[in-house]
């Protein structure tokens, strides 16, 4: 049968567009049907490679029994969240306010008001394992719908006014966060595989990047060695694909052994940019190596025709998680050869027991050799790996995801002096304004020829941040102004002028049962930590006295948010130690040809101006082009040509370094 799902764009929406379940979209004849129909709301939020949500499709919303309970006693609702991150935002707190923690497949019950009774993630269909059942957890919240009713609405109106409440923390002062963040990352370090706190670990580059930055101001050496042994192990374990290249969700196990198989374009696009920043501060080629791997993959498995990127991968190949990616020696020696099958099986850990279900996930992490001179086979490898099982690739392209891997791809470019991966960014850009933007708006998503709701703060963030990454690797004036353009519109639509934050939602969005401001980095960072980032730099190259006083209510409103746990603001932190500690600042004098190298010559953290020829204060000397260079507010005399010396932050010594 066909649902109402039939015609969305969500490829998530469409995986159940053919359930039993009558599933709805979000939509206003949804929930008049459930006030008409006096019925409770039964509201899914997922993705399409998110594998507990194939899983509880599989077990519940493909059964025939689950779907009669569900269709009989309720209203039933389809969230795609990277469609409707304003949705999942919510709905998510919600969850989390019932249970104590979140996740997806996000399970709520609600009024036809949209006002939230009871939340949680995955349940699988009979109670098992300590988890309540769905199918007797649907019949509970119908007995009580029916004949108890007054109890759930007291629970709905309990969480959304607990959850409307709103404080606004106290300012700390800058270096005190700064300091606290550097104190809890080095507290949860894993000082034997890297990475922070217990299992699952997930790679959050951000963090990485934030302890990069205080390495290059500080001279940190305790923070650039976190990086280094975090980076090293997420890459040498199974959480890397070293057949494809990019890099899984998240490790379930403390050693980067073995992976949650699903690949999303942000986590590559953020950690390119992190071992972009390794090799610039350390010089070491195994971190741009790791890097190109990573760009390499997106361009060749991720990219659609016209140059946008698509979203993400699946866990699950042919219903099992993880049968795309793992091996069997036998397998290898089939394809590679007895002779160099047994020695790409001996590197890579391929091995008779396996380390996942009996199989093998390609690793080095008990391997000393060089894996460089296998590369030669992994063609092959992936055609097998192609023609052995299907790979669900979701193939929707996001404005906030696309944007944040432009930032990388100019990143690499700028380490790499490689024109294609600067091609890839500008296209990219291209694509998400011929496609993405509409009249003055940006727009989420797009897929088959569509284009989904109007953006929300994390697009316009990121597409600014994006825009203003053009800039720094172009030096072209209207990527910078451009970037401007779209910060003004972010803080035309989004921000709170009384309080200081940006809200998810804007005036171009439907207004939902909270209005939340998201500041908490988690695998992503949140859009107020990368607009303060954005503003600070857009202030630093073109001073704007409103803007200026909209950065400062901004700044006090996410120290507050960051003072109770500042490791969880990591780009927050960077731009905050940006402002308060400007990185480099260089200010060119001449011609953009005369400047060409300048981009490649910049650290990637540093501020660039171009001014054409002489402006004001900026004299070409001798006639040639020329560098104004300030380090932590002090300005050095102008040059004709810029060395390393010159550019190096000038260092505060760090007590644990």
């Amino acid at each position: 049968m066909n649902n109402h799902l039939k015609d969305a764009i969500s490829p998530y929406l469409l995986q159940h567009s053919e359930n039993p379940v009558d599933w709805y979209p979000w939509c206003d004849e949804a929930f008049r049907k459930a006030a008409d129909e006096d019925k409770p709301v039964f509201l899914s939020i997922g993705y399409s490679t998110c594998h507990w949500c194939h899983v509880m499709a599989r077990e519940s919303f493909e059964d025939i029994e689950i779907a009669g309970i569900l269709n009989r006693y309720f209203i039933c609702i389809k969230v795609d969240k990277e469609e409707r991150p304003d949705i999942d935002s919510v709905y998510m707190s919600v969850c989390q306010a019932f249970t104590g923690s979140g996740g997806w497949p996000t399970s709520i019950f609600m009024t036809s008001e949209q006002k939230p009774f009871f939340a949680g993630t995955y349940f699988p269909k009979d109670s098992r394992f300590g988890l309540p059942g769905l199918k007797e957890l649907l019949l509970r919240v119908h007995d009580k719908w029916e004949n108890d009713r007054s109890v759930l609405l007291s629970s709905a109106d309990e969480i959304t006014s607990a959850l409307r409440r709103t404080s606004i923390p106290t300012v700390l002062d800058e270096d005190r966060l700064i300091d606290d963040a550097l104190q809890l990352y080095s507290s949860s370090f894993d000082e034997e595989y890297g990475g922070f706190g217990k299992a699952p670990k997930f790679p959050a580059p951000h963090n990485l990047l934030f302890l990069l930055q205080q390495y290059e101001k500080r001279d940190d050496a305790a923070a650039l060695r976190m990086v280094k042994e975090t980076l090293r192990h997420m890459y040498r374990g199974g959480m890397f694909d070293h057949i494809g290249g990019g890099f899984c969700r998240y490790s379930t196990d403390r050693f980067y052994l073995v992976p949650h198989f699903e690949k999303t374009l942000y986590d590559n696009a953020l950690l390119i940019y992190a071992y972009c920043r390794a090799y610039e501060l350390t010089q070491d080629t195994f971190y741009k190596n790791v890097a190109e791997k990573t760009a390499l993959y997106i361009l060749r498995e991720m990219t659609a025709p016209e140059g946008g990127f698509f979203s993400a991968q699946d866990a699950d190949s042919d219903g099992r998680e993880g049968k795309y990616y793992v091996f069997t020696p036998s397998e290898i020696t089939s394809i590679l050869g007895d002779k160099d099958g047994a020695a790409w099986g001996s590197c890579f850990g391929i091995t008779k027991n396996g380390n996942f279900e009996g199989k093998s996930i390609p690793n080095l992490l008990n391997s000393n050799e060089s894996a460089d001179e296998f590369d030669r086979f992994l063609p092959k490898l992936r055609e097998y790996r192609k023609s052995r099982a299907h790979l669900h690739t979701d193939d929707k392209i996001l404005t906030h995801w696309n944007s944040l891997a432009i930032t990388a791809l100019c990143a690499l470019y700028r380490i790499s002096r490689k024109s294609e991966y600067l091609r890839a960014a500008e296209q990219a850009q291209k694509f998400i304004e011929n496609y993405l933007w509409r009249q003055g708006t940006l727009y989420v998503t797009f897929r088959d020829g569509r284009r989904g709701s109007p953006g929300f703060l994390d697009d316009y963030a990121s597409f600014s941040l994006a825009l203003l990454s053009l800039y720094e690797a172009t030096l072209v004036r209207a990527y910078l102004d451009r970037a401007r353009q779209i910060a003004d519109k972010a803080i035309s639509d989004f921000f709170d002028a009384r309080n200081g934050g940006f809200f998810l939602y804007g005036a171009e969005n439907e207004t939902l049962l909270l209005r939340p401001k998201e500041s908490y980095d988690g695998a992503l960072p949140s859009g107020n930590s990368i607009m303060t980032y954005v503003l600070v730099r857009l202030q630093a190259l073109s001073y704007n006295e409103k803007m200026q006083d909209i950065l400062q209510k901004q700044l006090a409103f996410m120290s507050g948010q960051a003072s109770a746990y500042p490791a969880g603001f990591a780009l927050f932190l960077t731009a905050l130690s940006d402002y308060s500690e400007p990185p480099v600042e260089i200010t060119a004098a001449g011609a953009i040809d005369e400047l060409a190298e300048l981009p490649f010559i910049a650290p990637l953290s540093a501020l660039v101006r171009v001014v054409n020829d002489e402006y004001g204060a900026y004299k070409r000397l001798g006639g040639k082009a020329t560098y104004y260079v300030c380090r932590n507010r002090t300005c050095l005399p102008p040059v004709d040509a810029l060395d390393e010396e010159l550019l190096r932050p000038h260092r505060r010594n760090a007590e644990k370094g």
